[in-house]
């Protein structure tokens, strides 16, 4: 008999080569190369081509796709007309959603049937072009303020801080933000990356298959939970309160946000590199950041206390939300919108991969209604 397993969990969907996970041992890799290794030395443009083409790119192959990238940063009028359309409290995920979705109107002949014409590949490129751009840009239009327009003699990371500040970010920040991307490009198949596959499966245009994973992170048990730390070291306050809060939800049978993750019975790598960030950065600056972050080491030691013995430990989103607010300076609202700037390299991976070795998606159900009958005579 077949057996229902609830959320698909442990079920395997694919084959990949793209990325592993070692939950065990605490180990992401992408092709092979370790996140800690890639977040440290790597540049996120060099990443979005190791997950595309399986190998990291040589200098003069770096260098072209830099300026295709440069070239593509640039958002279609049309399209930048439609979000000043929009409602300036619209959630930027519903608006990058929209935005994605409606350019595939410019590559109507993008698509599964020729995945690797130039025009497709121009289309996918484009996405991770425009993603930067498009975050960027609903910033400052939900704020009031007309876009800056993208530079074309910028990395990724600096041009994306630079539109949506206004201002050229230092060399170290700029390192810190394209760690942070790297960390987020991808992550095996997760629920996005999963709608993203299920998309191109039917052999759909990439700006929808990209489109159904940005609505997908958008849920609030996907995407966002990095919001969901901060209110939580907000509601905390002091280092002090830790124990008396955590062992408050915990009582209540209430997760801890942050905690804990479906890959990993140890701390997430990623939880490491960024919290090792931050204090480097803390280090050699001098800086002093709000209370956030001494909280968040005591609530990490209290769920150690408590939680270790069942494999709960900081996941990515624990320390992610610190970098951001206190060290970018980004309003939380855009936390999401920036993840899933940096996973639509992930994302156009999996695209090429499913498309490659396509069969579409048809699981089977449980049927678990009446039994059959005839409509009633009247």
């Amino acid at each position: 008999m077949l057996k229902y397993i609830p959320g698909l969990a442990g079920v395997p969907a694919t084959e990949s080569s793209i990325s592993s996970i070692d939950g065990k041992n605490g180990i992401l890799a992408y092709r092979g190369y370790s996140i800690e290794e890639l977040a440290r030395h790597a540049t996120f443009e060099e990443v979005a081509m190791l997950l595309r083409d399986g190998e990291l790119p040589s200098k003069e192959k770096l260098e072209k796709f830099g300026h295709v990238l440069h070239q593509r940063y640039e958002v279609k009028h049309n399209i930048r007309t439609m979000m000043w359309a929009l409602p300036c409290n619209g959630h930027p995920m519903d608006v990058l959603q929209t935005a994605i979705a409606s350019m595939a109107t410019f590559y109507p002949d993008a698509g599964a049937k020729n995945p690797n014409s130039a025009y497709t590949q121009s289309a996918l490129t484009k996405i991770i072009a425009n993603m930067s751009t498009l975050v960027a840009m609903w910033a400052r239009i939900s704020a009031g303020y007309d876009p800056i327009p993208p530079s074309k003699g910028m990395s990724y990371a600096k041009n994306f801080l630079n539109m949506s500040f206004g201002e050229e970010p230092d060399d170290d920040i700029v390192r810190l933000f394209d760690a942070c991307l790297i960390l987020h490009a991808e992550h095996t198949i997760n629920a996005s990356t999963f709608s993203a596959m299920v998309t191109a499966s039917t052999l759909a245009n990439p700006f929808a298959s990209i489109s159904a994973a940005v609505g997908t992170l958008a849920g609030s048990l996907h995407g966002g939970a990095n919001e969901d730390v901060l209110n939580m070291l907000d509601d905390i306050g002091d280092a002090k309160n830790a124990r008396n809060y955590v062992e408050n939800r915990l009582n209540k049978q209430q997760v801890v946000p942050g905690m804990g993750h479906r890959e990993y019975s140890i701390k997430d790598p990623r939880a490491k590199i960024l919290q090792k960030m931050i204090e480097e950065y803390i280090n050699k600056t001098g800086i002093t950041l709000s209370k956030r972050f001494e909280t968040a080491l005591e609530v990490e030691r209290v769920c150690e206390d408590i939680l270790a013995s069942k494999g709960v430990y900081p996941n990515v989103d624990f320390y992610s939300g610190i970098l951001y607010s206190e060290i970018f300076k980004i309003p939380r609202e855009h936390f999401t919108p920036i993840f899933a700037m940096a996973r639509s390299a992930g994302w156009a991976a999996h695209w090429h991969e499913q498309v490659e070795h396509n069969r579409i998606f048809r699981p089977t159900q449980i049927y678990v209604g009446s039994d059959f009958r005839s409509y009633p005579q009247k």
